[in-house]
C-alpha cells in the first residue's frame, strides 16, 4: 500500500511500513508537519502523546482542520499528573509516560482493530526517553516500527535534537526509512 505525503521536500508517496523521523530544534513548527502528515490519505490515525494532554491534541487537530472522525488519542500524561480525564471511544490513557509496554500494546491494538490506511504520530520520543530512559525509548521505537511494517501502516516520530547526545540522535537516525530535518527557521531538509 502506498501513502501520500504532503510535506515539503519529501517524496510524493511512501510504502506502508515506513517510519519517518522528524528531527527538530523546538516544538514550534512541528504541529504543521504533524497535522499535514495526519490529514493526508488516511482512514484512521493514532496520536500517542507523551508531551501534551489529549485535550491539547484535540485543540491542535481542530486548529489545523484535521478530520477528528479519523482520530484516536493515547494520552500518557493525564493520569500521572492527576488531571481530570474523560475516556471515550477515541481517547485512551496509560498510567504514565514511561509505561512503554502499555504504549506499545495500545498501538498494536489500534493497528489490529482498524482497516485501511493507518497512520501513527508519536509526539514525542524525546519525552519518552526523558521519562523511561534512552535504551527503553530506542527499544520502543524498534517495536513500534515492527508493528507498522506488520500492519502496512506509516508513522511519524518526533525527536528534539537539543536534549540528546549526538550519538543517541544517530542511533535514532539509523532506525528510520525517512528523516525530516526541521530547522529553527522552519525550513525542511528531507532524506528518504
Amino acid at each position: 500500500m502506498e501513502y501520500s505525503l504532503e510535506i515539503d521536500g519529501t517524496p510524493d508517496t511512501v510504502p506502508g511500513g515506513t517510519g519517518v523521523l522528524l528531527l527538530h530544534p523546538s516544538t514550534g513548527e512541528t504541529d504543521r508537519i504533524d497535522t499535514d502528515f495526519l490529514k493526508t490519505d488516511t482512514d484512521h490515525f493514532l496520536v500517542v502523546s507523551t508531551r501534551t494532554t489529549a485535550r491539547e491534541v484535540r485543540q491542535k487537530l481542530e486548529y489545523y482542520d484535521v478530520d477528528e472522525e479519523c482520530a484516536e488519542i493515547l494520552d500518557t500524561l493525564s493520569i500521572e499528573r492527576g488531571y481530570s480525564r474523560r475516556t471515550s471511544d477515541t481517547v485512551h490513557y496509560v498510567a504514565a509516560p514511561d509505561d512503554v509496554d502499555g504504549i506499545v500494546e495500545h498501538i498494536d491494538g489500534f493497528l489490529e482493530a482498524h482497516d485501511g490506511k493507518l497512520r501513527l504520530s508519536f509526539d514525542s520520543v524525546t519525552e519518552l526517553a526523558y521519562y523511561a530512559g534512552d535504551d527503553e525509548a530506542l527499544d520502543a521505537v524498534e517495536r513500534i516500527l515492527n508493528l507498522l511494517e506488520k500492519h502496512d501502516a506509516v508513522g511519524l516520530f518526533h525527536v528534539s535534537e537539543e536534549p540528546h547526545d549526538e550519538s543517541l540522535v544517530d542511533e535514532f537516525r539509523t532506525r528510520f526509512d525517512g528523516i525530516i530535518d526541521l530547522d529553527a527557521d522552519g525550513s525542511i531538509d528531507a532524506e528518504f
